[in-house]
């Protein structure tokens, strides 16, 4: 893809170009102490005595038809490739109903206007209630949800603290918000004010409370100024030009950017801070919007105690929006080094999350991007805010290079105390195969083991036949895990564009053990969303923030999972509330599911 190195970015009244500020990250990584780069991986992994070593077999297993989910997303496609059409699939793990089992929604798209197939059905969101054993019972109209737009992708989030989760939806045109009732979905959007504009398009979404009074706010990404009519007009300018018998899907770049919203919850009604809190980058000349965004990662990136948002944009430098603590941010990705990947370009991000992945004090933020682009993975120093793209050194480099990667989220996979990687990954294009012989439109879903500090590379792939039916490729853009059955390990749902989901059980037999924790705010947001929980065993310290919003389009559960390896016991269990209150528990058995209520 094309980078803007060239050219150059317009940040702030002051141009600058990718490969200038790839020097001055190195020479900001330079002036750190050799332990303290984010570069230092590198350097101590060709130091270091390492051991080889083989990731360990944990067979998911498709149960989508047996576990009663039917639902197929709808995109409408009908002959114009018009670029909405393979850019759906939100999916979310939620607990709509308080039973303590993670329920499943999925978004749909639709039918374009004049093109609706004779006699098909409308169609719907889907929302699937769970028995708590993985067996799902379809429950979209007695919840309220059978509704239909072209929809994209959903943050969920309790934003009234009434203790039931709540659920925003975003869309192609005016987005929903639906106010959860006791297990009855009412569709309060109008009242809110968090339609946004018709015209837009947003994507990700996410409930957050960035002010830190106590009430969710919602961030919502929007993707480029389109409209069918522009789209058919611009014609085949893809450098493809065709593909097969049909015209492509066009590129970004034909389009301009959009402004993200910020909505801020004020007793339930929203007040759109947009604008007045910086989040809107604009070109300096130009006065237009430059963002493309498909992804964002709420993640307090200094600890301050203030929710940042890295925003995952589409062919044009990211965003870091640094809160301030004063209900307004800072453009700062170029500054900390997230703005373009480790040659200095501008990547097709879509697919994003953030963690503590090397259980240090280094964080990690990795994207996923387009096909010949390998992931994003950018690595804190342990004292510093300046990031490095390590992708290539930590080994999602060239397993990463050839498939195009939607959705990407970390997650502990075997239980071992050491987050993994899971990526999922489809072709826009149903014909691409025509053109290009090493790209096809489904591909497998990736799985990369985190074999720890003892490995030359961080990440491994796991080999097809152990990850069993994860491999089966999909046209893969959504992905979420929740534990679906309550055995203390994490299942995987994939969204297809066009398609049935995937629906995997985690079915790994290793034995490790586990604690998996449920947060209950009373001063701050009853969700905890934002806050920081730190778990000490085995002499490693594992930090995991609750956010729900990860990966692309789409929500994970609320409950954080640690793995625990072979530790029998929990030293430290140690919450950091989102008000910066500070609780301490000892004593956590293994084993166990814990809710933990914030003391007043």
């Amino acid at each position: 893809m094309t980078g803007i190195s060239a050219c150059g970015l317009i940040l702030q009244g002051i141009i600058v170009s990718g490969a200038l500020f790839a020097n001055a990250r190195d020479i900001q990584a330079e002036s750190l102490p050799l332990a303290d780069r984010p570069g230092s991986a590198l350097i101590q992994a060709s130091t270091a005595s390492k051991t080889d070593v083989t990731p360990p077999a944990v067979a998911f297993t498709d149960i989508t038809r047996d576990a009663g989910i039917d639902f197929e997303h709808v995109n409408g496609a009908y002959g114009e490739k018009l670029l909405p059409q393979t850019m759906g699939g939100g999916v979310a793990f939620l607990d709509y109903n308080n039973d303590g089992a993670q329920d499943l929604l999925f978004v749909n798209s639709g039918y374009w206007p004049g093109h609706v197939p004779k006699d098909a059905p409308v169609p719907l969101m889907a929302l699937y209630s769970n028995d708590g054993s993985g067996h799902f019972e379809d429950v979209t109209r007695e919840a309220g949800l059978d509704i239909s737009l072209y929809g994209m992708g959903v943050a969920a989030g309790d934003f009234d603290n009434d203790g039931w989760v709540d659920v925003y939806v975003t869309a192609v045109g005016e987005n929903r918000l639906f106010r959860n009732e006791k297990g009855r979905f009412r569709d309060i959007t109008a009242r809110s004010h968090v339609a946004g504009k018709p015209e837009d398009w947003s994507t990700a979404a996410a409930f957050v409370d960035y002010d830190n009074d106590g009430d969710l706010d919602l961030f919502v990404a929007n993707y480029m100024n389109w409209s069918a009519e522009l789209d058919i007009a611009m014609g085949n300018r893809h450098r493809y030009s065709r593909v097969g018998s049909n015209r492509s899907y066009l590129l970004p770049d034909y389009f301009m950017g959009s402004h993200p919203y910020l909505f801020r919850n004020d007793r339930g009604v929203f007040a759109d801070d947009s604008a007045a809190s910086g989040v809107q980058i604009a070109d300096s000349k130009r006065g237009k919007a430059v963002a493309k965004a498909l992804g964002v990662a709420p993640v307090d990136l200094d600890r301050d105690g203030w929710l940042d948002f890295v925003v995952a944009n589409d062919k044009v430098t990211n965003f870091c929006l640094h809160n301030q603590g004063d209900g307004t941010f800072k453009e700062e990705a170029l500054m900390l080094g997230l703005g373009f990947d480790a040659h200095g370009l501008a990547t097709s991000a879509m697919g994003i999350d953030a963690a503590y992945y090397r259980n240090d004090l280094r964080l990690g933020i990795a994207i996923g991007n387009y096909a010949y682009e390998m992931d994003s993975l950018f690595l804190s120093g342990k004292k510093s805010l300046s990031f490095t793209d390590m992708a290539l050194a930590e080994g999602l480099g060239a397993p990463t290079r050839v498939p195009l990667t939607f959705g990407l989220f970390f997650f502990d996979y075997d239980l071992d105390g050491r987050l993994d990687i899971l990526q999922a990954n489809g072709h826009l294009e149903e014909e691409i195969d025509t053109v290009d012989s090493s790209q096809t439109y489904a591909q497998s879903t990736q799985l990369f083991w985190n074999c720890g500090q003892s490995c030359a590379k961080t990440f491994i792939e796991v080999p097809e036949p152990a990850s069993g039916d994860l491999a089966r490729p999909v046209v893969g853009r959504g992905a979420s895990y929740a534990d679906i059955d309550s055995d203390g390990d994490l299942d995987v749902v994939i969204a297809q564009i066009g398609g049935p989901p995937l629906l995997l059980r985690n079915n790994q037999k290793l034995g490790h053990h586990w604690l998996r924790v449920k947060l209950i705010g009373t001063r701050s947001n009853r969700d905890a969303i934002g806050a920081w929980v730190e778990l000490v065993a085995g002499g490693t310290t594992q930090r995991r923030q609750v956010m729900p919003t990860r990966s692309y389009l789409s929500q994970v559960e609320l409950p954080i999972t640690f793995g625990l390896g072979d530790s029998t016991a929990i030293d430290l269990l140690r919450i950091t509330w989102p008000d910066g209150t500070v609780q301490e528990l000892k004593d956590v058995a293994v084993d166990t599911d814990m809710k933990v209520l914030q003391q007043k």
